[in-house]
């Protein structure tokens, strides 16, 4: 436990590696996967290769825990000695579960707590969370960071493809992201979140060849090489494209440390289908 008192705890949409949460002590509140009457917990009773594995016959929904799941986890937070904590969930305008876990929050007597909006997605959003958690163990305090915590929102980004928007649009998460898919051109949209938290296009690939390295170019465009950064790579069914990704965010980057390389949890799976490479970027 920390001087501070002060609990992580992340919804498993943020996509921290649990090497991370587990030496960090950040308690993770698992999404919902849901096939008709079928209800998983992301993480504990499901897999993300389970997903795939359905595709293309059944595409399930997603939900977010339900308001006892939250006060559960909770209760184990200040049972084992907390007095403090800090929720990091993904962007509200991509799930309701900030709502959900600030209302519970708000109204949970025991512990002092915040719920930040990210306003981002997988490691867009677990960026955050493990700065966080790095900066208690460097001896924070809740009060300070919670004061921090919204103005480092704007340094964390995520930046993905994948070979279909088709799951997307199933899903209904399609935001700013154009409405069509070129089959016939092989196009494919590099996707953020912006500022609002809603997923934008950046721009368009052609093509499969040199995939990775436009990725890389656009990251290094967006964000820059002016700072120290914390950097992901994340996959969805696609983990022969990590060393090549890793290859070329070395030739481009000399203040990064990467911290994070991972297949993306099973809710997010859900709505991105197989093929996915996304790069976090963190900005100390």
């Amino acid at each position: 436990m920390n001087n501070s008192k002060t609990a992580l705890l992340v919804d498993s949409g943020c996509d921290v590696g649990k090497e991370f949460a587990t030496e960090y002590d950040i308690r993770i509140l698992g999404l919902k996967v849901v096939y008709g009457m079928e209800v998983y917990s992301d993480g504990i009773d499901i897999d993300p290769m389970t997903v795939y594995e359905r595709f293309p016959g059944e595409i399930p929904t997603t939900s977010t825990p339900n308001v006892m799941e939250i006060r559960d986890l909770l209760d184990k937070i200040k049972e084992d000695g907390y007095e403090n904590v800090i929720a990091v969930c993904i962007s509200s305008k991509l799930s309701g579960t900030y709502n959900t876990v600030k209302s519970v929050l708000e109204e949970y007597d025991g512990l002092n707590g915040y719920a930040l909006d990210t306003k981002n997605i997988s490691t867009g959003s677990g960026l955050l969370a493990m700065w966080a958690a790095v900066q208690l163990k460097n001896g924070m305090s809740y009060e300070e960071l919670v004061e921090k915590l919204p103005a480092k929102v704007p340094d964390s980004r995520v930046f993905f493809y994948m070979d279909t928007l088709d799951y997307l649009k199933a899903g209904g998460r399609i935001g700013n992201v154009t409405g069509f898919i070129g089959k016939a051109l092989d196009l494919k949209p590099v996707i953020t979140c912006n500022s609002e938290g809603i997923y934008n296009t950046v721009t368009m690939l052609r093509g499969r060849k040199n995939s990775v390295k436009r990725l890389v170019n656009i990251v290094e465009k967006q964000v820059g090489d002016d700072a120290d950064k914390w950097i992901s790579i994340m996959n969805g069914k696609a983990a022969d494209k990590v060393p090549e990704v890793e290859a070329q965010l070395s030739e481009k980057f000399s203040k990064m440390k990467i911290v994070e390389r991972k297949q993306i949890v099973a809710s997010l799976a859900v709505h991105t289908g197989p093929g996915l490479v996304g790069i976090g970027v963190l900005k100390l």
